[in-house]
């Protein structure tokens, strides 16, 4: 027999593995008309471990099966629902009531047929007795590959058989819908447009777990230990950023005071002339430059005669050492800025000394 797929299975909980419902066996009551204590609700497979469903689609119910289902049982640790027409498919996953009609407590095969120890509730039993159900529909994930029946998830209690069992499982009706609506489904999700019941299913399924795992994402807390807003990183970046100019700032205008200073004092000393005073000053912009002028002024013979500026005292009363100078420097040069006037801190050191010789 050829397997049929379903064409309106739900999404299963294994991997690999769909869920569906509509199997159906009838209750056959105990000897007194009460609800039986155990009920079959996969039947056994023909010769070719093929179970069937009265319309027309199929599962593989052998050896295999038998011990999948009966280990993820055992595995899950808790009783199966038993609802009243998969209630807990069809109204749980919307946020509905299912109550349950009865527990699955124990499974076995026997003579290769699924069958469960149920316990009842009150209300169930009343209705099996009278009548008022008379067949079970178990609901059970199955390899997508292989039909292979691996896990019962839950059992409903309907009229609408599907499995030739011992009464109980819901025959479900072939799902309609028109070529315009399955055109647009499968160009939604990237298929091709001969893609299966079962490729759509699954196309599906991705999509919601990559939906959930976005939502359960978005909604954890961030660890402050790690992340913090982003106006706060902002502001700190900000102050950190105005601080290191500041800093850059001032280490610029000690420098320039200082090659101004050491130049000048070159000059004084006759250890260079007056005339290549830029060049020197040129070759001091960064801190190894001036160390090694320096170290060249201490080595250098005197080549031009003494300035006569020597025993002259400075204009003000008193010399402007490095610090001084460049604490004026950097003054003069944010005053031009506030005016508009954008110097280098070169210019503002020999402004500042040009006002101190005046």
């Amino acid at each position: 027999m050829q397997l049929s797929p379903d064409a309106g299975h739900r999404a299963g909980k294994l991997p690999g593995m769909n869920r569906i419902a509509l199997n159906t066996t009838e209750i056959a009551p105990a000897a007194d008309g009460a609800a039986p204590q155990w009920v079959e609700l996969i039947p056994a497979a023909d010769a070719d471990g093929i179970v069937a469903g009265r319309d027309g689609r199929a599962w593989r119910f052998d050896a295999p099966a038998h011990q999948s289902i009966l280990s993820a049982h055992a595995g899950l640790g808790m009783d199966v629902p038993v609802d009243w027409e998969h209630a807990t498919q069809h109204r749980a996953s919307e946020g509905g009531e299912a109550p349950a009609a009865g527990w699955v407590n124990q499974l076995e095969i026997r003579d290769g047929a699924l069958w469960g120890q149920v316990e009842w509730t009150e209300r169930a039993a009343q209705q099996i007795r009278n009548r008022e159900y008379r067949y079970l529909s178990p609901v059970f994930d199955y390899d997508i590959t292989t039909q292979r029946i691996g896990q019962l998830v839950s059992v409903g209690l309907t009229n609408l058989p599907n499995l030739r069992l011992t009464a109980l499982n819901k025959r479900q009706e072939p799902m309609m819908r028109s070529d315009a609506l399955t055109a647009a489904i499968v160009s939604a999700l990237g298929l091709t447009a001969d893609a299966s019941d079962d490729d759509v299913a699954t196309a599906l399924n991705s999509l919601k777990q990559t939906a959930d795992t976005a939502q359960a994402l978005n909604s954890q807390q961030p660890s402050l230990e790690r992340f913090v807003p982003r106006a706060d990183y902002d502001a700190a970046l900000n102050r950190a950023e105005t601080a290191e100019a500041t800093i850059r700032q001032q280490a610029e205008a000690a420098h320039a005071a200082a090659v101004e200073t050491a130049v000048n004092d070159a000059v004084a000393a006759g250890k260079i002339v007056p005339a290549n005073r830029d060049y020197y000053k040129q070759s001091c912009n960064t801190p190894e430059g001036l160390a090694r002028f320096r170290e060249f002024v201490e080595r250098a013979p005197v080549i031009a005669a003494p300035s006569g500026l020597d025993d002259k005292p400075a204009p003000s009363g008193q010399a402007m050492n490095a610090q001084q100078l460049a604490d004026k420097a950097r003054a003069y040069q944010a005053q031009q800025r506030q005016q508009g006037i954008d110097i280098s801190i070169s210019a503002a050191v020999r402004h500042v000394q040009q006002e101190g010789n005046a």
